[in-house]
C-alpha cells in the first residue's frame, strides 16, 4: 500500500505489465498421442521431434511482438522436457537425441537469443507419479523437479503453477514458494499460492470489463467453480492474465486440425478484450510432432502482430497529465476512431470512472464512458472529426495520474 492506502505494484509486477503480449508453448508426449491430457502412461518411445527448432519458435515469438514465452516443462502427464534426476520419465528414455536432448535448456537458449523473457509451467498435478498419492513424498520430489527448473536456467519471468487436476490436493505452497522466492525473486508467480499475478477465470483470451488489478482470490481451474485460498502476505495488486490457445479449445498441436485455427479478427478482438482490458495476452501456439510451429499458426500470430502494430504503432497524438481534466490537442482538425489511455500505475489504479470527449465545433461530444483505466484500456468509438479530445474522470480515489493519453485513426478493420 502507499501513502494514501491505495494498492501498488511492485517494480517486478509494473515491468511485467507493461510486456503486454507473451507466446504460451504446449508441447510435449501430448503432441504425439494427439490428446490435451495424457494419463501418464505413454511411453516416452513416442516423443522424437526430428526436427525440433526452439529458435524458429522464439523468432516467430519475437516477430510477431511476444515480449516472453512461458513453456511448458511438464504437463499433467508428468513427462519431463528436462532431463530431471527425480524420474526416468522424461526425455532421457526417449529416442530424441538417444536421450542427450533438454528441451528446456533449448528453449531457454533461443529466447536469449531473440531478446524473449522466459517462463516455465511445472504442472503441480502429476499423472505418472507414483508417489503422487503420498502428500509428503509427493512435495519433496515436486520441490525438487521446481528447483531444478530454477536454477538451471537463468533469469525466469514467471513460473506457471496450473491448478487443473488439483481440486481438493493442498501441496507445500509456503515450500513452493520459498523456492522461487529463493532462487528467482524477480519472477511472477502465476494464480496460486502466494501469486504475484492471478488467471483472468477463463480460457478464452478475454478479461472481463472492468479488470481491476485488486484481487484476494481467482478461480481455480476451468474445472470448478471453486475459489483459491491465498498465502498471507500475498500482496493486493495480482494482475491479470488471458491465456487462450490459437486453435480453438486445443492447447496441443493435433493432426488435420487446422480448421480450428482462430481468425485474424477473432484474435485481433481478444486483443482488445485483454491487454484494452488492462490484462496481459498468453497466446498459445503449439510445435507438431516435427517440432516446428506450423507454417499456418505462426503466420496467424505474425499476422495478429503486424494487425497491432498498423492499428497502434503511430498515434496521431499523445499527451500525459494529472487531474481529473487532461486534453489531448491535435495539431488539426481530423478523423479519430481509438483512443489509449494508461494510468501511472506505479501511484496505484486511482481512477473509477471517466468519459471521453472530442470537441466539434464549440461543443464537446461524448465518445465513451468507463470505468476501470488501470494499466491501459483501449476505447473504439463511431469515426470523428476534431482537434481535441477531453478525458474527464468522474470518479477517483485519489488524484488520477495520467501515464499516457494517445488518438488513433485504425480505419476500416481487417
Amino acid at each position: 500500500m502507499n501513502e494514501i492506502g491505495l494498492a501498488i505494484p511492485s517494480k517486478q509486477q509494473l515491468a511485467w505489465q507493461d510486456m503486454e503480449f507473451g507466446m504460451f508453448i504446449h508441447f510435449g508426449i501430448n503432441t504425439f498421442c494427439d490428446q490435451e491430457w495424457g494419463e501418464g502412461t505413454d511411453s516416452p518411445d513416442r516423443f522424437n521431434p526430428t526436427l525440433l527448432d526452439a529458435r524458429q519458435w522464439a523468432r516467430t515469438a519475437k516477430q510477431a511482438g511476444c515480449k516472453y514465452v512461458i513453456f511448458t516443462a511438464k504437463h499433467h502427464d508428468g513427462f519431463c522436457l528436462w532431463s530431471t534426476k527425480t524420474t526416468d520419465y522424461s526425455v532421457k528414455s526417449s529416442p530424441w537425441k538417444n536421450g542427450q536432448g533438454d528441451v528446456v535448456r533449448e528453449v531457454s537458449d533461443a529466447c536469449r537469443e531473440e531478446g524473449l523473457k522466459l517462463g516455465l509451467y511445472l504442472s503441480p498435478w502429476d499423472r505418472h507419479e507414483p508417489c503422487y498419492a503420498d502428500k509428503a513424498a509427493y512435495d519433496d520430489f515436486y520441490a525438487q523437479q521446481l528447483t531444478e527448473l530454477l536454477t538451471q536456467y537463468g533469469s525466469l519471468v514467471e513460473v506457471w503453477f496450473d491448478g487443473a487436476g488439483s481440486q481438493g490436493r493442498e501441496y507445500d505452497w509456503p515450500r513452493i514458494i520459498g523456492l522461487v522466492k529463493e532462487h528467482q525473486p524477480d519472477a511472477m508467480i502465476f494464480n496460486m499460492g502466494s501469486p504475484t499475478i492471478r488467471w483472468v477465470g477463463n480460457e478464452d483470451g478475454v478479461a472481463p470489463y472492468p479488470c481491476w488489478n485488486t484481487a484476494e482470490t481467482a478461480r481455480e481451474s476451468m474445472f470448478t467453480s471453486d475459489m483459491l485460498t491465498w498465502m498471507e502476505g500475498t500482496p493486493a495488486w495480482v494482475p491479470a492474465e488471458c491465456d487462450v490457445p490459437i486453435r480453438s479449445k486445443h492447447w496441443f498441436w493435433h493432426p488435420n486440425d487446422e480448421s480450428s485455427l482462430h481468425s485474424l479478427a477473432h484474435l485481433t478482438d481478444l486483443y482488445y478484450r485483454s491487454v484494452g482490458h488492462g490484462a496481459t495476452l498468453l497466446l498459445n501456439v503449439a510445435p507438431d510432432d516435427r517440432g516446428l510451429l506450423p507454417d499456418a499458426d505462426a503466420q496467424r500470430i505474425i499476422e495478429l502482430g503486424d494487425e497491432i502494430s498498423r492499428r497502434f504503432g503511430t498515434p496521431i497524438a499523445s499527451t500525459t497529465g494529472e487531474g481529473s481534466d487532461v486534453i489531448l490537442k491535435l495539431d488539426r482538425v481530423q478523423p479519430v476512431d481509438h483512443a489509449i489511455l494508461m494510468e501511472d500505475i506505479a501511484h496505484g489504479e486511482r481512477i473509477r470512472e471517466y468519459v471521453l470527449e472530442a470537441k466539434c465545433g464549440n461543443e464537446w461530444v461524448e465518445l465513451v464512458k468507463g470505468s476501470a483505466i488501470g494499466h491501459k484500456k483501449i476505447d473504439r468509438f463511431e469515426q470523428v472529426d476534431t482537434d481535441e479530445i477531453r478525458l474527464q474522470v468522474t470518479s477517483h480515489a485519489a488524484k488520477p495520474i495520467i501515464r499516457s493519453f494517445e488518438a488513433f485513426l485504425v480505419g476500416k478493420e481487417q
